[in-house]
């Protein structure tokens, strides 16, 4: 059941089914464009390599078309909120192999959605602001080879502290002893 929030963008969608590409590629070239806005989406999925990119790309374009015909919703202020691929029938062939034997060739479908949702300029911005701070604290939580070279030498100084420490306890117990 849709949340408030969910409830509260306007959007569309649009549906390819029985396309005849295997859902595991088309979910590949799917996953390079889930959440990223509408436009930005279209020029990725025009310079992938992959096949499946071609039935991807139409479906995105018919739900911008979807968005702007139907909703009267500015495309450039579209996002791809939801993309999947649902795997379709598949088409059992037989292929002839060797002493009169023959093996099954499966020919996958897939049917893929693609769900935009309209959003203000701003909240685009401050989305993709989101994911570049995101990507800057991955990369500071992973420590760079100067900063190992450096975390043994905080062990070794750690180390030495008590010995610096030894010779000052030892003169208080000379202290004690004396009195």
């Amino acid at each position: 059941m849709p949340t408030k929030s969910e409830a509260a963008l306007p959007g569309a969608r649009a549906i390819a089914r029985h396309v005849r590409v295997s859902p595991m590629k088309a979910r590949r070239v799917v996953n390079l464009v889930r959440g990223l806005p509408a436009r930005e989406a279209l020029t990725v999925l025009q310079f992938a390599p992959q096949s499946a990119s071609e039935p991807v790309y139409k479906v995105l374009a018919s739900a911008i078309a979807n968005a702007e015909n139907n909703e009267r919703l500015d495309p450039d202020s579209l996002l791809v909120a939801e993309a999947y691929v649902d795997e379709g029938p598949t088409l059992k062939r037989f292929r002839p192999r060797a002493q009169g034997r023959a093996y099954r060739i499966r020919k996958r479908t897939s049917h893929i959605t693609i769900v935009v949702e309209s959003v203000p300029a701003a909240q685009a911005r401050a989305a993709k602001a989101g994911v570049a701070k995101a990507a800057k604290a991955a990369k500071a939580v992973t420590p760079e080879p100067d900063e190992e070279s450096s975390t043994p030498a905080k062990k070794t100084a750690a180390k030495k502290a008590p010995a610096k420490q030894a010779p000052a306890a030892k003169q208080a117990d000379a202290e004690e002893g004396t009195e």
